[in-house]
Order: C-alpha cells, then sequence, then structure tokens
C-alpha cells in the first residue's frame, strides 16, 4: 500500500461519523539499559554453563569437561541468579562487534600503546670475557626475527575485543600430537640451541580449554586449565601464553570459556547510548523544519479527500527556495514550524565523551577532541593515560616476555643467563625545549660542585657519557682534559699548586683580543692573586 493509500484511508477514518475501533493496550515493554533489553525476569533457558566450542576445535568425540563439582556450583547459581542483561555473548558476536570503529580503535589504541616504546635488554652482570654485549645483541636480534614487538601488540588487540589473547610457541612440534600434551620446561635438555622456531597469535575462537580443577580452591591449578584443544589437537599451556587482562570471577570462568571481560563488551552500552544518540540528532537536523498549512479541511476533504491528497503533493515536489504555494488569504496559513537545534551539539559529545571514560583513554587520543578555555593542556591527562599504559605492561606482559626472553635464550646460548632481563622504555618524553633546560640545568648544576671541590670534572664527564640518548655518550673518557684556569696559568709560568700570599702572586688579566683557552673562561675574567 502506497503512501498517498495510506494517508486517505487515514483522512477517511478520522472524518467518519464511526471512529475506527481502539486496539488492546499494549503491554509494558521491557526497560532498557543502552540498547540491551531487560526482562522483567529471568528468560526462560538462560543460564550459567559452560561456553559451547566452534566446530572442530574439539577432537571427534569428546565432549564438553565439566565435573560434579562444577554442576553442582552452576544448579546452586543458576537458582538464585537474577538476570540483569549481561552474560557471554559468544566469539562470533564479538567478532562482528570488531568491525564497528567505536569498539576496534580503542583496543587499537592499548594494544599499540603498550608495544610502541617497547622494551630494552639488559643486563646486571659481566662474563669472565668482559661485558655482555655480544649476548644482548643476539637477544635483540633474535627477538626481531620472531617479530616479538609485533606478536604481543596482536595478543593485546585480541584480549581487548574478545577478552583472551593467546600465543603458540613453535619448536618445531606442532604436527607431534602426543609432544603437544607435555609441558615444555624452560631447561637446557627441553630446548635445544635453534630450538624457537617461531611465534604464532591464535584467536580464542579457536581454543577451547580441556583439563582444570574445580574442587579445591588451595591448589594453583584451580580454574587454571592445564591444556587447551585447539581444533582437535591438545596442547600443553606452557606452550600456549594466555593473556587475559580483566580476569572473572571464578565461577562465570567456564562460561566464558576462561576468557576475560573484553573491552567492547564494558564498552556496548556506552557506544548504543551514542549510536542512539548520534542518529537522533541527525534525524532532528534533517527534519526541524517543518511546513504547516491552517485551513478548512473540512471543505477540502470532499468525499474521498483526493484533493487534498493532491494539494498537498504538490506543494512537496515544488518545495524549495524557488517554489511557489498558493493560498487564500481569508481563511488560510501557511507557516513554517522549526525545532531549535541550540545545544545538540553539547549532548551529541557528551554520550560520544562517555565512551572515552570506560576505555580509560584520553580525549585527545581516543576522538582528537582538544580541550578549550585559557591556556588548555593535555599534559595531565596523558602523563596519566601513559602511567596506565605502564601498569599494564607490567601487570599483562612481564610474565610472559619473561618466558619467550628465557626461550631465547636457550635457543641461542643453551643456557639462561640470570643477569640479563629487560626493563619497558618509559612513555613519556620532553621535548626539545623541556630537554634543552634540563641539561642546562645540569651543567649549571656541575660547574658549581666542580667549583666548591665536590666532585671533579672528570666524574662529571662520566655523568655525561652515562646518560642513555645523551648528545655525550661518545665521550672518550681515557683523555685527560686540562681545567681551562690551570691552563691559563701555565701558559703565565705559574705553578697553580705553588704557596704563596696573595700579594707575591702576579694579577694575571687576559687580553680580551687573544682568543680565550679552554671551553669557557670569560674575557673579562681574572685569576685570584
Amino acid at each position: 500500500m502506497s503512501f498517498l493509500s495510506r494517508l486517505r484511508r487515514g483522512w477517511q477514518r478520522l472524518m467518519a461519523d464511526d471512529p475506527p475501533p481502539l486496539k488492546p493496550e499494549a503491554q509494558e515493554p521491557p526497560r532498557r539499559r543502552g540498547q540491551i533489553l531487560i526482562p522483567s525476569k529471568k528468560p526462560k533457558g538462560w543460564e550459567i554453563r559452560p561456553a559451547e566450542a566452534a566446530p572442530g576445535v574439539l577432537p571427534e568425540g569428546q565432549a564438553l569437561a565439566m565435573d560434579s563439582t562444577l554442576e553442582e556450583s552452576y544448579s546452586w547459581a543458576n537458582a538464585r541468579w537474577n538476570y540483569d542483561g549481561v552474560g557471554f555473548p559468544g566469539f562470533s558476536y564479538l567478532a562482528d562487534l570488531a568491525q564497528i570503529p567505536e569498539y576496534r580503535r580503542p583496543s587499537e589504541i592499548l594494544a599499540k600503546e603498550m608495544t610502541r616504546k617497547w622494551l630494552r635488554i639488559i643486563s646486571t652482570g659481566e662474563d669472565e670475557a668482559g661485558d655482555k654485549s655480544d649476548k644482548l645483541r643476539q637477544i635483540e636480534a633474535e627477538f626481531k626475527r620472531l617479530d616479538v614487538q609485533t606478536r604481543f601488540r596482536e595478543v593485546a588487540e585480541l584480549d581487548g575485543l574478545y577478552g583472551r589473547g593467546q600465543l603458540y610457541i613453535d619448536t618445531g612440534d606442532t604436527d607431534d600430537r602426543e609432544e603437544l600434551q607435555k609441558p615444555l620446561v624452560r631447561k637446557p635438555g627441553k630446548v635445544k640451541k635453534g630450538g624457537i622456531k617461531g611465534l604464532r597469535v591464535v584467536e580464542p575462537i579457536w581454543t577451547y580449554p580441556n583439563r582444570y580443577n574445580s574442587d579445591d580452591p588451595l591448589r594453583p591449578d584451580y580454574f587454571e586449565p592445564q591444556t587447551w584443544f585447539v581444533m582437535g589437537k591438545e596442547v600443553h599451556c606452557s606452550r600456549l601464553l594466555t593473556i587475559v587482562s580483566r580476569p572473572l570471577p571464578d565461577i562465570l570462568k567456564p562460561a566464558y570459556a576462561f576468557a576475560g571481560l573484553s573491552l567492547s563488551q564494558l564498552m556496548r552500552p556506552y557506544v548504543d547510548n551514542w549510536i542512539r544518540t548520534r542518529d537522533s540528532v541527525g534525524d532532528a537536523v534533517s527534519n526541524f523544519s517543518t511546513m504547516v498549512l491552517s485551513s478548512d479541511l473540512q471543505t477540502l476533504v470532499g468525499a474521498d479527500g483526493q484533493e487534498l491528497l493532491d494539494r498537498a503533493q504538490l506543494y512537496n515536489q515544488v518545495r524549495d527556495n524557488r517554489g511557489l504555494m498558493l493560498v487564500n488569504k481569508d481563511s488560510e496559513e501557511l507557516k513554517n514550524v522549526a525545532v531549535p537545534l541550540s545545544g545538540l551539539d553539547h549532548l551529541q559529545a557528551q554520550s560520544q565523551e562517555h565512551m572515552a571514560a570506560v576505555s580509560g583513554i584520553p580525549l585527545i587520543v581516543l576522538l582528537g577532541i582538544t580541550p578549550s578555555g585559557l591556556n588548555p593542556s593535555t599534559d595531565g591527562e596523558i602523563r596519566t593515560f601513559y602511567a596506565h599504559i605502564e601498569s599494564r605492561q607490567e601487570a599483562d606482559f612481564t610474565h610472559p616476555v619473561t618466558v619467550v626472553l628465557e626461550l631465547v635464550q636457550l635457543s641461542l646460548f643453551g643456557e639462561i643467563d640470570p643477569d640479563i632481563g629487560f626493563k619497558w622504555e618509559p612513555l613519556w618524553s620532553l621535548d626539545e625545549a623541556a630537554l634543552a633546560t634540563v641539561r642546562k640545568t645540569d651543567a649549571d648544576t656541575d660547574v658549581v660542585l666542580i667549583n666548591a671541590g665536590i666532585i671533579s670534572p672528570m666524574e662529571a664527564r662520566v655523568r655525561l657519557a652515562g646518560e642513555e640518548d645523551g648528545p655525550y655518550t661518545s665521550l672518550d673518557l681515557t683523555e685527560e682534559i686540562t681545567p681551562p684556569v690551570q691552563e691559563l696559568q701555565e701558559q703565565h709560568g705559574l705553578d697553580p699548586t705553588a704557596p704563596g700570599e696573595p700579594a707575591e702572586r702576579e694579577d694575571i688579566t687576559p687580553d680580551p683580543s687573544e682568543p680565550r683557552p679552554g671551553s669557557g673562561l670569560p674575557s673579562e675574567a681574572r685569576l685570584p692573586h
């Protein structure tokens, strides 16, 4: 039925003597939280239960693992569970959300920031032949070959999108099903030289937990899967590094396939609110202006209302700045009704900013929105964000990176050096102007300390040469530097160490026209006498 036909039928019912029958009162719709429908009671069939595995993940004939203890706990919890619209949506649904920029961009930003500056391989001791710089260079080259930085960025991104990211350590035993079930012990007898072939990122939809303890919280393997199924292969957990940055309560871990709470699921109410507000603002802008014709409808409708419909259709077809609308000056009036648009931008901006709040990412980083007002600055927000990223590096990456570092040492040298480790590079760095100010302050401090006899010039040179990323790392500390004052005294035949009264010492004033020896004695300076 066309629009004109529906409109004609509506006018006919409105003008008829008998009004149309009223529809029965609709039931009250369920209340809403964001875009999530929340029923008044737990829907039939919804309960806490282990997540289902995707086809092909479990071996043929393998059933879902759930012992009697866990089954009793689930029965008890489901009897007391108050459904509030929250539950595991499934990896396929989370993969669908990964296509939407509002969900994908926060996970990408966090993953890139956690691996942007990356880390530095360091040593705290020396070997018999000297320092360990050669070992460090080999380890750094192996990290680049394995592309460890990229692999960890991908794992962190999967953790944000799905709640779990896993990194498979390839030792060349991928097709040996029996070997895959054995622990990958970090000892020379287990990992041979050249044994690390590569690192593989595995999405959580292709893995499923197998064996875990659910009846004794005092054991270290309580709700910690010891093996995983990866497309039909059983793999020991030591070969599949698992990163979960937002873990769930123990009773919910099997329901989420031992994944954590994904950032996408955390952001869903806020993203839904933003999308709904954005669409509402767009609709308001598209329909903010409406033309209203005040007239005597009884005389225009006639028998079937065709005259009124034809007139409305004609006006819509010619409605623009060059169109013409004819009205009766005595009985009709044409006016424009416009909805005020002021404040819509603030409402839309506020709903957009809520997404930054739940993700913990500053507006300038997530949305590119700079602060307004007098002397705006985002330094404090950026520093807080970097502190959050550094804490996540320590909590989520330190253990798996340590495992990879030890395996790389076994693969390269056949042993693990306890003096070799790593440290995370700081994310915050000064700009050129601030860095120059800091160096100037340090130089002035060195001059004061040297003149006071607290430190020697050589000690100041050692400090300059030891600054990481400083401009004086190439200083030759074996070269003996003569202080400018001593050099000037020697040029005039004075013994700097000779005793004597001030009156017996020669008053030496350098000639301003002569080039100054050394590096910094002003032309108007005098030697003490």
